[in-house]
């Protein structure tokens, strides 16, 4: 079995295992060569679940024609917290809420159709969102909503990636919505091998949204370890809007948060694996193994 499996986000979803690890697995020893590790060779898997968020047997690029009247509750509650974000890095976005500021504005009002139809306007604006169409956007903010509110879905989607971990695993890499999937995995779990948790691109510390909704329960403010892991290595570009805030050691204690720039593609899986920072990081795992 692979030393180091990789679990993916959103935008996966028309994929499988085997096309993503083509792509994965060559860009993740890359960034451990440009680490320093020229003389490391690693074995990759990917875990893969994208294809639950369709019915069985069923995928197709024909997603409902959604719109601002299809975004409600949690799906706003995220919009509303991508939107903040894209403001606080990208002075090219549009602020809905004026004068008043991101906060009063929220304050202010029930997130309507008017105001998400203000933010998705605003986020197609953005250097971060400019290549995503409304549907492709709404069909994140879903998938998200799906995860942390569907349980069966939850638990389906959990087992994929505890089925990927064999008993050489070491390393668990983890972007996007794959970071609290894999969170919650190992928390699930405490037999699994895994000493090296490496989250890419977190929203894990995002507040009401996602750190106030995961399982288990955060203890106070203060979010439970991952079972067995050792090492928990987070990394961010500062200018990614789903990574924000930035950080998740205020949220999880002794949590290594480092900061990166992927240049326009924020977000972008294959660039956050091909970072020298994160190849240091998997690479400490894969040699260091079983060593505290």
């Amino acid at each position: 079995m692979a030393q180091v499996v990789v679990v993916h986000g959103v935008g996966q979803e028309f994929r499988g295992p085997e096309l993503m690890c083509r792509e994965v697995a060559p860009a993740l020893r890359d960034g451990i060569r440009l680490g320093g590790e020229v003389a490391l060779d690693v074995d990759v898997a990917c875990a893969f679940y994208g294809d639950l968020f369709f019915p069985p047997g069923v995928r197709s690029w024909h997603l409902p024609p959604w719109d601002e009247h299809d975004v409600e509750g949690l799906e706003a509650d995220l919009l509303d917290s991508w939107w903040a974000g894209a403001v606080a890095v990208d002075p090219d976005v549009a602020d809905p809420a004026g004068s008043r500021g991101a906060v009063g504005f929220a304050v202010s009002r029930a997130l309507s159709s008017r105001a998400v139809r203000a933010r998705l306007d605003a986020l197609s604006g953005s250097r971060f969102f400019a290549s995503v169409s409304d549907r492709l956007l709404i069909f994140a903010l879903k998938q998200v909503r799906r995860y942390l509110t569907e349980r069966p879905l939850r638990e389906a989607v959990r087992a994929r990636v505890a089925a990927a971990i064999g008993p050489d695993t070491r390393v668990l890499v983890a972007h996007s919505l794959g970071s609290v999937v894999a969170y919650e995995t190992l928390c699930a779990d405490r037999s699994l091998p895994v000493t090296d948790l490496v989250t890419l691109g977190s929203p894990l510390g995002l507040r009401s949204v996602v750190f106030d909704r995961l399982d288990p329960a955060p203890i106070g403010q203060v979010g439970q370890w991952p079972g067995s892991v050792r090492r928990w290595t987070n990394v961010a570009d500062r200018g990614d809007v789903v990574a924000l805030p930035s950080g998740l050691a205020g949220r999880f204690p002794n949590v290594r948060d480092e900061t990166i720039t992927n240049g326009v593609r924020m977000h972008d899986l294959l660039r956050y694996l091909t970072a020298p920072t994160t190849g240091r990081a998997i690479a400490r795992g894969v040699v260091n193994g079983d060593e505290s």
